[in-house]
């Protein structure tokens, strides 16, 4: 997401818990981060703390980064939110990594191709609705992890 205290760090908590309890065994290294450096070091917003300890989502602990070259090269996937933050990813990507920036609901069976609106300017609502999404979406994204992490050795 664009500044890493909602959206991005909801979407890390969800994947984390869903990754602990239906492939424990894959060493995967997951970490959110904005395309805007605006909130570093920041906790996630209060709002989506609250939001996803309801669903049993640990997030208080992450700190916001801004997303780096170097992410380019560690990750698999760098996961967009919305058009505009993809924009920035393939904006940013180096030569030939550009296809590992995608949006997150290309997983999503119901909004397959949709963005995540950002609850920051909204109420409680809002934030039910993102993890709705969310935990949707990363059910499909859990069989491309199976597939991306098959016979590999490294998180």
């Amino acid at each position: 997401c664009m500044g890493n205290i909602c959206r991005s760090p909801m979407a890390e908590g969800v994947l984390r818990l869903r990754l602990s309890e239906r492939a424990p065994e894959r060493k995967v290294l997951v970490d959110s981060a904005g395309t805007h450096g605006y909130h570093a070091g920041s906790p996630p917003d209060p709002r989506a703390q609250t939001a996803a300890g309801r669903r049993g989502v640990p997030i208080e602990q992450l700190r916001a980064r801004r997303v780096e070259l170097e992410d380019f090269e560690i990750f698999d996937l760098l996961l967009a939110m919305d058009l505009e933050n993809l924009a920035h990813l393939h904006e940013l990507a180096p030569q030939g990594q550009a296809h590992k920036a995608r949006l997150l609901l290309e997983y999503s069976v119901e909004r397959r191709g949709g963005e995540v609106p950002d609850p920051y300017y909204g109420g409680e609502t809002g934030f039910e609705r993102v993890l709705d999404m969310l935990e949707e979406a990363m059910d499909g994204l859990l069989p491309e992890i199976e597939r991306l992490t098959r016979g590999s050795r490294s998180p």
